[in-house]
């Protein structure tokens, strides 16, 4: 499963091997049996679902869980969040269901990634479902568009101001910017793959080249290798960032709270309701 594909000319590869996935699905039913939880949905996250992993990169697997019905009718709030201490390959950790409605509720964009992983280790496909089919109502275009053009001038100031620089840093620059201008263009939520991004919303072929050939450096590289900039990236992102304006209106989400009380109701019901 590491085979490099392309989509439209922009390099992609989610390479999970199935030794790796056989362990995350082993530290998952160990999670369900130590906090005595339902696991509902497990995906991969950064840079392997984004779709430009190193061959050391770190495994993100993110995943929702349930309790049984009476850790729901407490007085005091506990916990919502299983954090699995870092080894040397996994990060595992996870939101319980209601915290992530109240997310979905606020249009969180790394809740909206999960749903769209290329890679996912288990899932209730019921629930599944239902979440993807509840995201588009509670998207909201000015809060995305906030979350990713900010991190996308955070991430430029930070790290790509020398005359040789991080590769990785630049992708995690351009992924965020052509996420905002995809919400700027009025797609909806932005893929979570970034080859899907750029081959939407990068025209340039020469552009194009040097982001492909900056992939292929990534893909083939450690995380931590430097190099001098590439200058059309490096001008592109100038540019895009000094010259962006905020569109003139933003579509308001329209999901309906009451359809999250009966999602979360009818979930613990039938998953841990005894």
């Amino acid at each position: 499963m590491n085979t490099r594909q392309e989509t439209a000319g922009i390099l992609s590869a989610h390479p999970v091997s199935p030794e790796v996935r056989t362990r995350v699905l082993a530290e998952l039913d160990d999670i369900e049996k130590r906090h005595d939880v339902r696991i509902l949905f497990a995906c991969e996250s950064g840079s392997r679902g984004w779709g430009f992993a190193s061959p050391d990169s770190d495994y993100d697997v993110r995943f929702l869980y349930v309790h049984k019905l009476d850790w729901y009718l407490r007085v005091e709030a506990e916990r919502d969040v299983i954090e699995v201490p870092i080894d040397n390959a996994l990060d595992i950790s996870g939101w319980e269901l209601r915290k992530s409605l109240q997310l979905l509720r606020r249009s969180n964009p790394t809740l909206f990634e999960w749903l769209d992983s290329p890679i996912v280790y288990r899932e209730n496909a019921a629930v599944a479902h239902h979440l993807r089919a509840l995201a588009p109502g509670f998207f909201s275009e000015r809060k995305s568009r906030w979350h990713y053009l900010s991190m996308a001038k955070r991430n430029f100031r930070g790290y790509l101001q020398g005359e040789t620089v991080r590769h990785k840093k630049y992708l995690y620059v351009l992924r965020p910017l052509l996420a905002a201008q995809w919400v700027d263009a009025g797609r909806g939520m932005p893929p979570m793959r970034f080859a899907e991004l750029a081959d939407v919303m990068v025209a340039d072929p020469d552009l194009r080249d040097e982001i492909n050939a900056l992939l292929a450096v990534k893909m083939a590289a450690g995380e931590a290798e430097h190099g001098l900039r590439y200058p059309l990236i490096h001008a592109f992102i100038e540019r895009e960032l000094s010259v962006e304006q905020p569109p003139g209106e933003f579509r308001q989400a329209a999901g309906d709270d009451v359809t999250l009380d009966d999602f979360l109701k009818e979930t613990i019901l039938s998953a841990r309701g005894a």
